[in-house]
């Protein structure tokens, strides 16, 4: 079966969404008006260039059948399985992920309530400074819908193609199709991607975008059809346009695509043309933006001091440090309190010291379950990598060597390929002062991969009885975490942990637990219990807290009203001038301002209309929320 065939459909949806999303906002015309003309042109072009943009396709026939068939084997059946299970957890249960809803799900809401991308006053630079691509692919569905239940289904859709991208990868590039086939099952069920398949994250999607990149590359060394060039700028354009973070994993294409520019220029015509639309959906235009905004094209400036490294050196050894703790910290991890109290005064002095004045905060924190907004690849499948990088190398003699003519490119092309993704690594490393790395290296891992696993070495143990029991408790603990999980717990959490905590009042591990799921029940709209004291036709609401506040509750039922950011520097004449009325307040930003309600409602002429105390986040506990309104 040709793996590649769906990823076309997929690179074409993006490509158009991110195109339309931009289009549209220069035009003002961000709506369903400006979408359905833009859709509607777009089909007849797509329909005009359609054998012009066409690769070597095979006949349909049989494919599904045979694909269909391979799900009998045990592998692929508990790939299915868990598939179905993550997408079980995305119908009953509505997104909860932190970065969408704190900035990602608002600032679209914002374009989508001002008919187009603008720089948006507010405290939080996530909202103005980050790539717009998943927020182009989600504008039609949340625009169409008014909901956001069905955004994990742009993470779940890529995730099905996971394994043969993965597989096609591989074998291209010289890995014994017996080791890309059983890691092809293997490696998505690491957790982020498990985890963030079911939710609205952005982390582990552009993936898809780096190994088409990659495939179609490849494939047009031996087709020697242009087509196969467009898609892989296509793809990698959708690559650094989902995520700066990215940015290196430009290189691996770049490797593949640049012997070969002969090629394009054949076709030079459409290539401008393909250039400018990968051009548009790229980061560039975010790019530009920041450059206009802020004088500074990352946005970097905008950002806490500790997210940019600054001594490459530190950078390269800090990330490292942090990959491995998170990927190999234990999944269920009940001690994962004690080591975030006490990490600092473990480890050396001179080692802390160093990552505090160098790496944002957060560094050294775990949990005690993996979760879409911090785990990595996970403990299960690093360990069975390590274990079987000792066991291939004792066996790396055995088996024939692969032939040139069998692969797509040739050796020297396939071996700098294969050693891209970690100068891309490197690079990530250097710049990144960011926590989570391994959650924010997730595109990273399918690249790495292949050379990590080359050789008839990996392909013999393969077939070794305890390999393929090891790789069945790497099953196993991702089905526990996949369930266990508590943004969309498959099993009663709630009932279950209550009924504990009656018969064990008090206790620590049990009453942890029963708060975190708790919160996170109530995590997709965490203010609704302001709803009720506020007009029910307001159509602009101010929200001031800080800039990880969710104001999400207030924008629903969306499509509705409006929220507008409010500064504690904002004057009150700044304030009437949006239009607002009421504001909502955080009692933690003030706290953090180091200011008092009441000595803003001085400043501001507001009065207070109702407090309520809500835990929005189990770290920061039940916080003060105050309503205010201004007088006409």
């Amino acid at each position: 079966m040709d793996f590649l065939r769906p990823m076309k459909f997929w690179i074409w949806l993006s490509a158009l969404t991110s195109l339309a999303g931009w289009s549209l906002s220069a035009l003002g015309q961000l709506n369903r008006s400006g979408y359905a003309v833009f859709f509607g042109a777009a089909v007849v072009l797509l329909f005009w260039i359609r054998k012009s943009a066409a690769g070597n396709n095979p006949p349909p026939g049989s494919s599904w059948e045979k694909m269909l068939r391979r799900f009998r084997r045990p592998l692929p059946a508990a790939f299915a399985a868990l598939t179905l299970l993550i997408f079980v957890g995305g119908v009953l249960y509505p997104p909860t992920n932190h970065t969408a809803f704190t900035y990602r799900l608002p600032r679209l809401l914002n374009w989508l309530a001002h008919d187009g991308w603008f720089w948006i006053h507010t405290p939080d630079w996530r909202l103005n400074d980050r790539a717009c691509g998943i927020e182009w692919l989600a504008a039609p569905l949340v625009l169409f819908t008014q909901s956001d239940r069905g955004l994990f289904l742009l993470n779940f859709l890529p995730f099905l193609m996971l394994p043969g991208l993965f597989f096609t990868v591989c074998t291209r590039l010289g890995v014994r199709a017996r080791a890309a086939w059983h890691w092809m099952w293997l490696l998505p069920t690491g957790y982020s991607f498990l985890l963030q398949a079911g939710s609205a994250g952005n982390d582990t999607f552009p993936t898809v975008y780096a190994l088409a990149a990659v495939a179609f590359g490849l494939r047009a060394w031996k087709s020697r059809q242009v087509s196969d060039l467009w898609y892989s700028i296509i793809a990698a354009a959708l690559l650094t346009g989902a995520k700066a973070t990215n940015l290196p994993l430009l290189l691996p294409g770049a490797i593949l695509i640049c012997p070969l520019l002969p090629l394009l220029l054949r076709r030079w015509a459409i290539t401008i043309w393909v250039l400018l639309v990968a051009a548009t959906i790229s980061f560039l235009p975010t790019a530009a933006l920041n450059l206009k905004y802020c004088g500074d094209w990352s946005g970097s400036v905008l950002e806490p001091a500790g997210q940019t490294m600054h001594s490459p050196v530190i950078g390269i050894w800090g990330n490292t440090f942090q990959i491995l703790l998170d990927n190999f910290a234990p999944p269920f991890f009940p001690l994962a309190g004690w080591w975030n109290q006490n990490a600092p005064h473990l480890l050396p002095h001179g080692f802390v010291t160093t990552i505090e004045n160098n790496f944002d905060t957060g560094y050294f924190w775990l949990g005690e379950l993996p979760t879409e907004d911090w785990a990595g690849i996970g403990f299960g499948i690093s360990v069975l990598l390590a274990v079987s990088l000792v066991t291939a190398f004792r066996h790396r003699a055995l088996g024939k060597s692969g032939d040139d003519k069998n692969f797509s490119a040739p050796r020297r092309v396939r071996q700098l390929v294969l050693f891209a993704p970690w100068i891309a690594l490197l690079a990530y490393c250097v710049k990144s002062g960011m926590v989570t790395a391994a959650r924010l290296i997730s595109p990273y891992y399918f690249l790495l991969w292949p050379s990590l696993i080359l050789g008839a070495g990996h392909a013999q143990i393969v077939r070794r009885g305890w390999w393929r029991a090891a790789s069945w408790l790497v099953l196993l603990l991702a089905l526990a975490v996949l369930i266990l999980t508590p943004p969309r717990p498959l099993w009663p959490a709630r009932t279950i942990l209550s009924a504990a905590l009656e018969s064990h009042p008090g206790h620590k591990l049990l009453t942890r637990a029963s708060n975190v799921y708790s919160v996170y029940a109530i995590r997709s709209d965490p203010l609704a219990p302001l709803r009720p004291l506020l007009p029910a036709d307001y159509p602009v609401m101010g929200f001031l807290g800080t800039p990880d506040d969710i104001d999400i509750s207030l924008w629903r039922p969306y499509g509705t009203r409006r929220v507008e950011h409010v500064l504690l520097a904002d004057s009150t004449a700044d304030i009437r001038s949006k239009g607002i009325d009421y504001v909502v307040v955080s009692g933690l930003n003030l706290e953090q301002k180091k200011t008092t309600l009441a000595t803003w409602l001085a400043q501001s002429g507001a009065e207070l209309i109702a407090t309520t105390n809500l835990t929005v986040k189990v770290s920061d506990g039940p916080q003060p929320w105050h309503i205010v309104r201004f007088g006409r």
